[in-house]
This record gives C-alpha cells, structure tokens and sequence, in this order.
C-alpha cells in the first residue's frame, strides 16, 4: 500500500524510525536505501559510498559495517527529510 507521498507502509516505518527519540539502534541499511530510493535519489559510487538526493539535498553515506546504520548517519537522515513532504508529521499537528 503507497500513501499520499508515495511511500509504502514498510517506508514510513523506517522514516518514523529515523525521527524516533530516543534513536532506534536497530534501524536496517537496506530500509535506508529503499526509503531513499522513494523518496529520492540514490547513487553507489564506484568507491563503494553512496550519495543520496532528497528534496536537493545530497549526502555521501558509507554502508555500514553491520547492518544497521549509526547515530551519526541518522541525524543526517534526519536533517535531509526535516522540511520535506516526507518529514513527519507531530501528533496533533494538522496541516
């Protein structure tokens, strides 16, 4: 099922993991790179990094040791959503 910013169900899950306080430690890269991919744009470079694009903004992000990603790359992700049609929405807040 795909809302109204064409994310599926599985991808606003992982976007309200990624604004969740305190920090979900269990947050799966692959979720990242397909959520990204929905929301915009994703590159692998040939140094085996990824650039992601949404809403103009761009990013590098290095895939991760494991298979969850960081603290670090979460407040990136955080800050690359924050104002976009993606970003969620407060409980209690209407548009």
């Amino acid at each position: 099922m795909t809302n109204a910013s064409g994310l599926n169900n599985h991808h606003t899950d992982t976007l309200t993991a990624i604004f969740q306080h305190p920090a979900s430690h269990n947050i799966r890269w692959v979720d990242v790179v397909h959520l990204v991919e929905a929301a915009g744009e994703v590159d692998e470079r040939h140094d085996g990094r990824f650039k992601f694009t949404i809403g103009g903004q761009s990013e590098v992000f290095n895939r991760p040791k494991d298979k969850d990603i960081g603290i670090e790359q979460i407040e990136d992700l955080r800050r690359m959503f924050r104002g976009t049609d993606f970003e969620p929405k407060k409980p209690g807040k209407e548009d």
